[in-house]
């Protein structure tokens, strides 16, 4: 058989030669440049392409609204805020919010008109002018109700339309509004636990596009709805009961730190965050800085029995006032005589307690106070916190006065911070408002007092309760201890004897500590012609409430038997 060539691969394999010899026709070199002009061209377009994509992701970040696709602008999920057992704080709701595309808008006069019969707060001309516009998308009213949605969708405007977003909703209302805090219109938290959770990184994840939907995982607090409630509801009924201004309540776990309800009336609605802007809401718990009155008079006693200037058997001259330049120094009801310890304590003497203040001295007192958190700012999850005001100048005469709690401001938080110590032992625990074992809080925990002082200090507490100013704390079975507090207020630079801020700590059961309570009433009224207005007719009573309604929650039992305390027995040998 005979091989016939195949003449058309011949022929496609002969321009190559040529090629390679450096022999082309002219057609050939017009084709050769052809092709190159197009592998030129091509190459040119994907690198346009490519340049445009680089200058796309780098003005990511600062699109302008009006050229943003209407579902890149739905304010970005947010995870359930929860309390200790689960029950939920703060959720995320769907809600519709009205927008507008200028550029599809037929005609902006009779669009604005049929807005404004639907949404009458509008302002007419400044819509009209945004509608005219040529904006590619426009907000036009956040979070509108679905009667607003169902009457606006009626009227069939082209270029108007809705988009669900995720809006913030609180169960409880105002229950827990200085806890959680709140979020803007673009579900961002600007207070509270809800600024604290953007800053663990929410906020980084929204801003790179995550998190827009539900599935994140809940924040739980260590906050127990059901005591976060009861709390709340004694303060109302105590401001209304001796029509005081405001009020605040704290309760913490001794053995962990965790607040387990904190409350500071008057309150808001965080679903309603411009409620907040008033002045009289702030956060008095945790923001407020007090002259926090007689409470002081734990941590100067604690600070003279610690240091072993003092012993529960010493007696001091509380027989007469003590002169300072042009102060006097007075006790409220003085029993114009001396006083051992356990006396000055329970019948809150001023001058015994500046006269044990004195036997310490000034550096010591101050290195005390420090170590007890009661100098600096106390740092919590929440990012609201007021800074302490000491004295200009440390003098003598400050010392005294701080002993018993004029002269020194400082948060009822740091103040209940501080008094954990004196009663878990001697420990003192940074207060937390997520959950905290006890494991975990030991590891934190830094001894600022021997045991023995925390004993004779939960002694003198609960004698306080016994016999002394106190009394009416008492809640039988749960040996409640504490101290009162009555600190006249600064009224056009002078202290007033008509306006007081009056304050009760106390924890129990005073054998065994688990829950410290603190309570704040600001200017209580007597409760009825002929009484006082002190701590111990207002504030004390209060906490009574508050441990009789939360104990049970708490899973504290009550018993019938006082249990016997040697340091007790001294204490009580020590009173006449």
């Amino acid at each position: 058989m005979t091989l016939q060539p195949d003449m058309s691969s011949w022929r496609q394999i002969q321009p190559i030669r040529r090629l390679s010899a450096g022999k082309l026709s002219e057609s050939e070199q017009q084709g050769r440049w052809r092709v190159c002009f197009a592998m030129g061209g091509f190459a040119l377009i994907y690198g346009i392409l490519a340049l445009r994509l680089v200058s796309l992701g780098i003005e990511s970040g600062a699109l302008n609204v009006a050229r943003l696709n209407p579902v890149d602008v739905v304010a970005a999920a947010r995870p359930d805020i929860v309390d200790r057992n689960s029950e939920i704080l703060a959720t995320d709701i769907k809600t519709a919010s009205l927008y507008a595309e200028p550029r599809r808008i037929i005609d902006p006069d009779e669009a604005t008109e049929l807005l404004a019969s639907v949404l009458p707060e509008f302002d007419s001309t400044k819509i009209r002018q945004r509608l005219a516009s040529d904006a590619g998308f426009i907000w036009l009213k956040r979070e509108i109700t679905p009667r607003q949605r169902r009457a606006i969708h009626d009227l069939g405007i082209p270029g108007v339309g809705f988009i669900a977003e995720n809006r913030r909703f609180y169960p409880g209302g105002p229950t827990a509004s200085h806890i959680l805090g709140h979020v803007n219109v673009d579900n961002e938290g600007i207070a509270g636990i809800e600024k604290y959770i953007d800053g663990l990184g929410l906020a980084d994840l929204h801003e790179a596009g995550f998190a827009l939907e539900r599935g994140l995982e809940p924040v739980q607090l260590s906050v127990d709805l059901r005591v976060q409630h009861a709390l709340r509801d004694e303060l109302a009924r105590a401001m209304e009961r001796y029509r005081a201004i405001a009020a605040v309540g704290i309760v913490m776990d001794v053995r962990t730190g965790e607040v387990v309800g904190m409350s500071s009336l008057p309150d808001y609605d965080p679903n309603d965050p411009a409620s907040s802007l008033g002045k009289d809401k702030l956060n008095r718990a945790t923001v407020g800085v007090y002259e926090m009155g007689s409470t002081f008079k734990m941590f100067t006693t604690a600070m003279a029995l610690d240091t072993k200037q003092v012993q529960l058997s010493d007696s001091f001259d509380a027989s007469r006032p003590i002169r300072v330049s042009s102060f006097t120094i007075n006790d409220f009801h003085g029993k114009g005589r001396w006083l051992s310890v356990p006396e000055i304590f329970i019948y809150s003497s001023n001058i015994g307690t500046a006269r044990m203040a004195l036997k310490v001295g000034i550096d010591g007192q101050k290195s005390f106070l420090e170590k007890m958190g009661l100098l600096s700012t106390l740092r919590t999850e929440l990012p609201e916190a007021g800074a302490p005001i000491p004295p200009q100048k440390w003098s003598k005469l400050s010392s005294m006065t701080i002993s018993f709690g004029h002269g020194l401001s400082v948060s009822p938080l740091q103040t209940a911070a501080a008094a954990v110590a004196l009663v878990n032992g001697g420990y003192y625990i940074p207060p937390t408002f997520m959950p905290r074992s006890e494991r975990e809080a030991g590891e934190l925990a830094l001894r600022v007092v021997r045991a023995e002082t925390s004993d004779a200090m939960r002694s003198l507490m609960r004698l306080n309760v016994q016999k002394g100013s106190g009394r009416r704390a008492d809640v039988p079975g749960y040996f409640v201890g504490g101290k009162t507090g009555t600190a006249e207020k600064v009224v056009n630079g002078r202290y007033s004897s008509s306006k007081r801020r009056n304050a009760f700590v106390s924890a129990f059961p005073m054998d065994d500590p688990r829950y410290l309570v603190l309570v704040l009433v600001d200017e209580p009224n007597p409760e009825k012609k002929g009484v006082s207005a002190t701590a111990g007719r207002n504030a004390a009573p209060t906490v009574a409430a508050i441990v009789r309604r939360i104990a049970p929650m708490l899973g504290i039992q009550p018993r019938l038997d006082e249990p016997e305390n040697a340091m007790t027995a001294t204490a009580v040998a020590a009173i006449q």
